[in-house]
């Protein structure tokens, strides 16, 4: 396993992490249980949740999966830098609508949820709490003082975002600045070789304010994954098929070329992120031992500059950076 710094932390973290939002839906709790072993086993240290996993297990039963591995290995848990998430609803909306105070930043939410995330991972402290998503409604004034009680109490340790926009980053950090707080110190974001355009303006700023780069959906909702139905057991749902449809040319042109180089697509694609500057870890979502073995894998593709410039030609990014992608 390779590691690197937690953004601009001194925290080492793993150049993947494990994302479990497939636990308690479509992944047993018993093979979540293997999987998460056999994750620490290869060096992964770095776990990704949130209070809103769960889906047919129900809002909150990927914390509790989490919890009860803790439980049932003491002394793992001070292996692991553990992610979670606020801004989810953690109940069902009512007629239609949303119940008040369901979802959000705000300083009550923040704290009543991080105290949900606390008993369900049962664990003392979260360790990289996340915003899930910007909350347009908040100040940061106050999102930032709600983060300042759960810190100074050793709740959590470090605080970073998801889903930003690069003026949210900014804004964040120089308010957190202005009260002697660290701010954020990572953004997850949706990247992948389909879908490059943080790279216009988050990864500038990312860069710019010392946020590691946590890309969600590495493969692309499945269209790096490989043929539809492959050996590591994934199986397309019907949003890839119809996608992967739609860019049939560009998709067996990558296939192709993995192949040629006796590379899994699936590895390809994790490893191309780790490859691109500002990131620190894919976020990796096994539902499988085979797809979690099939990401490690990843690791062990070095990727030349001829490489780099082929997959730039299949998959063409938005031009660089913001503004001279488009302007001169």
């Amino acid at each position: 396993m390779q590691y690197t710094s937690l953004g601009r932390t001194g925290t080492a973290v793993s150049r993947l992490a494990l994302g479990t939002m497939n636990f308690g839906d479509r992944t047993s709790e018993e093979a979540a249980f293997a999987i998460m072993d056999r994750a620490l086993e290869l060096g992964i240290n770095f776990f990704d949740t949130a209070n809103g996993y769960g889906g047919r297990g129900g809002r909150g039963a990927t914390e509790e999966i989490i919890g009860r591995w803790f439980t049932a290995r003491p002394g793992v848990r001070d292996d692991i830098v553990l992610a979670t998430k606020v801004h989810s609803p953690m109940v069902d909306p009512v007629d239609g609508e949303d119940v008040v105070n369901a979802r959000g930043a705000s300083a009550w939410q923040v704290r009543r949820e991080a105290i949900g995330s606390l008993r369900r991972l049962q664990t003392d402290r979260i360790d990289l709490y996340q915003f899930h998503h910007i909350d347009r409604h908040i100040s940061w004034p106050e999102m930032w003082q709600a983060m300042e009680v759960l810190v100074a109490r050793g709740e959590v340790v470090y605080t970073g975002s998801s889903n930003f926009a690069a003026w949210n980053i900014a804004q964040a950090n120089e308010i957190a600045s202005r009260r002697n707080f660290l701010g954020l110190v990572s953004e997850q974001s949706l990247y992948n070789l389909t879908q490059r355009s943080i790279e216009l303006e988050v990864i500038p700023a990312a860069q710019n304010y010392g946020l590691g780069i946590l890309p969600w959906s590495p493969l692309g909702g499945g269209l790096l994954s490989g043929p539809s139905t492959d050996a590591h057991g994934r199986s397309a749902g019907s949003w890839t098929t119809n996608a992967r449809a739609e860019r049939q040319e560009q998709i067996d042109g990558y296939e192709t070329f993995a192949r040629e180089r006796g590379w899994a697509p699936a590895s390809l694609g994790v490893a191309w992120l780790l490859h691109q500057p500002g990131v620190t870890a894919p976020i990796i979502g096994p539902r499988t031992m085979a797809q979690l073995e099939s990401a490690v894998a990843a690791l062990e593709i070095q990727l030349s500059a001829e490489d780099l410039a082929a997959l730039d030609e299949l998959f063409p990014g938005p031009g660089g950076q913001a503004p001279e992608a488009y302007a001169w």
